[in-house]
């Protein structure tokens, strides 16, 4: 019987293993970053202890909702931070229970910049971004309350590497804390792609303008995040496609391009790219538009996400448009996803009205797992 799963196992390209640099992965299902807004006052909480743990499986690679990398970096309630002693202490256990199980863990640390308001800033201050130009309210995700911002304030050239240090310290605290590596968001409309993207980058400085201006900052974020912890422990998110956070790029193909040719110079261990047909988050689209050039230049491992399914991702693998698979809302409701995934069992069907509530068990820890697996 062993034997025969064994063989079933192998003909499934998202179960079979992977070496990711110096961490072998026994499959290619990877847990998406997800914000759950469950981390009171910016701390994490020991509840995440069970919903990361119910999520691990021996070598199965994690990757840890967004986490701030300072008191500014902060734009929606109860996210959690990275940048105290106290943020340290309170994700050691969580980490400890992933590597219990076998897991490999990598925390994101992200900065949201001008996807914020004066609510969550020190001293009610301005948001930092590379613009001044004000956000559009949006719609929040239960679709009832309006996200409002407040416009931001441009950062200047002499406050550019204080921000760069946040990110460098905050990856040197993440090794602290156990984590395995970290991933830095360089996605969504968050502040590195707020300096990424042309339609947002309206500076006439060395931060903007050409491509290679405006790829800057994100570029010296991952400098000093690899000197720090070196290399082998980094990844980068991006998604040069989306328009999240009314940060889109007139061309987006040479965006990509050009990054992980010049990611391929630090030598990280991954990069981690949205779809294009993930226009906005949430959103599938039809695009004509692919990461293939994208994971032909990167040297390193190639994550991608982005409304895969158990059979367009073991397409994906199987055809060599990517090495490992990350999966958000199916994995957030399956908490035995990968296991799912070999039994071509049904999945359970996700609640989105409970993302983002602050309830330590509801949406959170209570999806059910396949019977004689829990």
């Amino acid at each position: 019987m062993e034997m025969e799963s064994a063989v079933a196992k192998q003909s499934i390209p998202l179960l079979t293993p992977y070496k990711m640099g110096r961490f072998n992965l026994s499959h290619r299902v990877v847990l998406a970053p997800l914000t759950r807004q469950r981390s009171y006052g910016n701390v994490p909480q020991p509840h995440a202890i069970l919903y990361y743990s119910q999520r691990t499986t021996p070598g199965g690679l994690l990757i840890a909702e967004a986490t701030g990398v300072s008191d500014t970096a902060q734009g929606y309630p109860d996210t959690p931070g990275i940048w105290t002693k106290e943020h340290v202490e309170a994700w050691k256990p969580i980490v400890d229970a992933v590597h219990a199980k076998g897991g490999i863990f990598f925390c994101q640390i992200w900065h949201v910049g001008r996807v914020s308001n004066s609510g969550f800033q020190p001293n009610g201050q301005a948001p930092i971004s590379c613009t001044d130009k004000p956000l559009m309210p949006k719609m929040r995700a239960n679709g009832i309350d309006e996200a409002l911002f407040t416009p931001p304030r441009q950062l200047s050239i002499e406050e550019i590497p204080g921000i760069v240090n946040d990110f460098r310290l905050a990856a040197r605290n993440a090794m602290e804390a156990g984590f395995d590596g970290v991933e830095i968001h360089g996605a969504h409309g968050y502040l590195i792609d707020q300096f990424m993207k042309d339609t947002v980058n309206d500076r006439t400085d060395e931060y903007g303008g050409s491509m290679q201006n405006r790829c800057k900052f994100a570029l010296e974020v991952v400098d000093a995040v690899a000197k720090e912890i070196g290399p082998d422990r980094v990844g980068i998110r991006l998604s040069p496609f989306a328009d999240y956070m009314e940060s889109g790029d007139t061309n987006p193909e040479a965006l990509g391009l050009y990054m992980v040719e010049s990611l391929n110079k630090y030598r990280i261990l991954y990069c981690h790219a949205v779809e294009p047909r993930m226009k906005t988050v949430g959103d599938i689209s039809a695009s004509p538009h692919t990461l293939m050039p994208m994971r032909k230049a990167f040297k390193g491992t190639f994550i991608s996400a982005g409304g895969f399914t158990r059979e367009d991702g073991n397409e994906a693998v199987a055809k060599g448009r990517t090495d490992l698979v990350a999966y958000g809302r199916w994995f957030l409701a399956n908490p035995d996803l990968p296991k799912r995934f070999q039994v071509d069992a049904p999945l359970n069907k996700y609640d989105r009205t409970t993302f983002y509530i602050s309830d330590p068990v509801v949406g959170y820890t209570d999806y059910p797992f396949l019977e004689s697996t829990a």
